[in-house]
């Protein structure tokens, strides 16, 4: 018996010893199974994160210019600070939105208005050189802009147009829809840019777009300005139309601030474009009108 207890007590010992060799076994292969799970969730993240910013590249104006007459230079090189400054406005724009809209939140709130805006300007740009030397022509072509959703400033985004744009480059950061569908009320998105006449707060119906009338504040038109201000008024109704359309295939998209960010505040731009081009028009032979620059902003209501 005394020596059968010993025999005992190493199988006792065998079979422990086995259990805890598995038991060992399975929390190596169970720590290098989560061991290798961190690195994925992370690289997941990363791509999410990148994806959900990215940059806007748009291309060169200024080096695409003829020689810039000397009387032309000052308003040239304003126009072309003020490219700039659109450009970062519209980075800013694009990263202060994130997970906002759905698929085509992008192309309607930011790459949309800032191609608009870039035409404005690029226009006075050649319309400026036009006036004392050749008007250059085709720089309309320099105006839309394309997203790099990988986050890389590289000039080569210009090729990620296709796959990069609004419509998919920034679904993985901006197509929230389902959680941003009506935040706020998108048609009047929380009050809109009508926010002080309370026309619609928080209603999810298109609404109309009204716009205050140019053609009656403005003095008598030169008959040498008459057929460009008469063009350029007929814009302002085209703007008005687009805008509308613009807030009808939107509804139910954005956050809060999504009206005035993507119509009502390019819309605005627009059309302080256009009436700066009528009062420059009929300026040339008479006495340029002065503050229709306020007949720029609209409103939104039901």
């Amino acid at each position: 018996m005394s020596r059968a207890l010993p025999k005992y007590n190493q199988r006792r010992v065998a079979v422990i010893g086995g259990a805890a060799a598995v038991v060992l076994s399975g929390a190596v292969i169970a720590g290098s199974a989560l061991a290798g799970t961190p690195a994925r969730s992370d690289g997941a993240t990363g791509a999410r994160t990148l994806a959900a910013a990215g940059t806007i590249t748009c291309p060169d104006v200024a080096s695409r210019l003829p020689a810039v007459p000397a009387s032309a230079k000052a308003e040239v090189d304003r126009n072309l600070a003020l490219l700039q400054t659109q450009i970062q406005e519209a980075g800013k724009r694009l990263k202060d939105t994130v997970g906002q809209g759905g698929p085509n939140f992008v192309d309607n709130a930011i790459l949309g208005p800032l191609k608009d805006k870039r035409v404005a300007t690029v226009n006075r740009i050649a319309t400026a050189i036009g006036r004392t030397a050749a008007k250059p022509t085709g720089l309309d072509a320099l105006a839309p802009c394309t997203l790099n959703a990988g986050g890389n400033a590289n000039g080569g985004g210009n090729a990620n147009a296709g796959a990069g744009s609004a419509a998919g480059g920034n679904a993985g950061g901006n197509a929230n829809a389902g959680g941003n569908a009506n935040a706020g009320g998108n048609a009047n998105a929380g009050g809109s840019a009508d926010a002080g006449a309370g026309s619609a707060g928080g209603n999810s119906e298109a609404g109309t777009i009204t716009c205050p009338d140019v053609a009656s504040q403005l003095p008598a038109v030169p008959a040498s300005a008459k057929a460009e201000v008469d063009r350029n008024l007929a814009l302002l109704q085209t703007q008005i139309q687009e805008a509308d359309k613009r807030l009808k295939d939107t509804v139910g998209q954005g956050g809060p601030n999504f009206v005035d960010n993507a119509i009502l505040g390019p819309l605005k731009d627009k059309r302080a474009s256009t009436i700066d081009r009528i009062a420059i028009s009929i300026g040339r032979t008479s006495a340029k009108p002065a503050g229709l620059d306020s007949l720029a902003a609209c409103t939104l209501t039901k």
